[in-house]
C-alpha cells in the first residue's frame, strides 16, 4: 500500500520533471560540451564536427594572447561594481517612496517598471545611450543636457578636499543615472512586495514610542527587508553580467569567427568570474541579514 508521503514524493518528482528534462537537454548537456570545447580544437565542416584535444591552449589564448578579453573582462567587473551598490540602493529608495499613499501611485509604479518592458522587446536592441546622443547636439538642448554633466560637481568636490576614489565614484554615478534607472524595475517591485509584507503594527509601536521615520525606517524596514537586499543583490549580479562587451566578444569568436574552442574557454572564464563575485557578496551579506522568526 503507498503511503501519504509516498504519494506526494511521486507527485512531487511528476512537478518537477518537466524542470529536470529542460535542464538536461537544454542546460547540462551544452554546458558540459562547452567544457569539452574549451580543452579541444573545434573544426566544422560538411560531415560534422571534429574535435581535438589541445588542453589547456584555449585558455592561455584568451588570457594572454587576444588583446580584447582580458580588458572587456576588467571592464564589465569594474562596471559591476559601480552599478551593483547604486542600482540596489536606488530601487530600496524608490520602493520605499512608492509604498507611501499619494494619489497617482499606481502610474509612478508603471513608470518605474516600465523600463523592464521596454527591454523585454525591439527596443532592447537599441543602444541604451541612443537618446542622451540624441540630445546632446550643437542646438539647446544638447548644451542644457551637456551642462548637467559631472565635470563641474567633480572640480567642486576635489577642490573642498573630498576624497578623490569617493568623488569618482559619486560622479561616476551621476553619469550612469539612466542605465541606474532602466535597470532598477524588478528589484523595486522586489523590494516594494517585501515592504508591503511588513505588519503596520511595528510601525504604530513605533510611532508611539516617538521614534521618528527616518528611525523606523533603520530599527524596522530596513532589518526586515535585508533578505531581500541578498537576493536583489545576486538578481543585479547576475543581469549585469548578460548583457554586455564580454559576452559580445564571446559570441562573435564563436558564431562570427567559428573558434568555438576560444569562445568556449572565454565562457568558462567568464562564468568562473561571475561565479566567484556571486559566492563572495552571497557570503558578506548573509553575515548581515536578519531573519524575523
Amino acid at each position: 500500500m503507498v503511503t501519504y508521503e509516498q504519494r506526494k514524493a511521486r507527485w512531487g518528482f511528476v512537478y518537477v520533471l518537466p524542470w529536470l528534462i529542460g535542464f538536461i537537454l537544454f542546460f547540462l548537456i551544452p554546458l558540459v560540451n562547452s567544457l569539452v570545447y574549451s580543452f579541444s580544437k573545434v573544426e566544422t565542416n560538411a560531415e560534422g564536427i571534429f574535435v581535438d584535444f589541445i588542453g589547456w591552449e584555449n585558455y592561455r589564448t584568451a588570457l594572454f594572447v587576444n588583446p580584447n578579453f582580458n580588458r572587456n573582462l576588467v571592464n564589465s567587473i569594474i562596471d559591476m561594481l559601480v552599478n551593483v551598490p547604486l542600482i540596489v540602493i536606488f530601487s530600496l529608495f524608490v520602493a520605499v517612496l512608492l509604498n507611501q499613499n499619494f494619489k497617482g501611485r499606481g502610474l509612478a509604479r508603471a513608470i518605474f517598471f516600465l523600463p523592464v518592458i521596454l527591454a523585454s522587446g525591439v527596443i532592447a536592441n537599441l543602444e541604451s545611450s541612443s537618446l542622451i546622443e540624441a540630445l546632446n547636439t550643437d542646438n539647446a538642448a544638447g548644451r542644457f543636457i551637456a551642462g548637467l554633466r559631472s565635470f563641474e560637481l567633480e572640480r567642486m568636490m576635489l577642490e573642498a578636499g573630498v576624497n578623490e576614489d569617493f568623488v569618482l565614484y559619486l560622479t561616476g554615478a551621476v553619469d550612469r543615472i539612466y542605465e541606474i534607472v532602466s535597470q532598477s524595475g524588478v528589484q523595486i517591485l522586489i523590494f516594494l512586495a517585501g515592504i508591503q509584507t511588513i505588519s503596520t503594527h511595528l510601525y504604530e509601536a513605533a510611532k508611539i514610542e516617538g521614534a521618528t521615520g527616518y528611525e523606523a525606517f533603520w530599527k524596522i524596514t530596513f532589518p526586515m527587508v535585508s533578505p531581500l537586499i541578498l537576493v536583489n543583490v545576486v538578481y543585479t549580479v547576475v543581469d549585469s553580467f548578460a548583457s554586455n562587451s564580454t559576452v559580445e566578444l564571446i559570441r562573435n569568436t564563436g558564431l562570427t569567427n567559428f573558434n568555438f574552442g576560444l569562445s568556449s574557454a572565454m565562457a568558462w572564464i567568464y562564468f568562473l568570474s561571475v561565479a566567484f563575485i556571486l559566492a563572495v557578496s552571497s557570503y558578506i551579506i548573509s553575515k548581515r541579514v536578519f531573519y524575523h522568526e
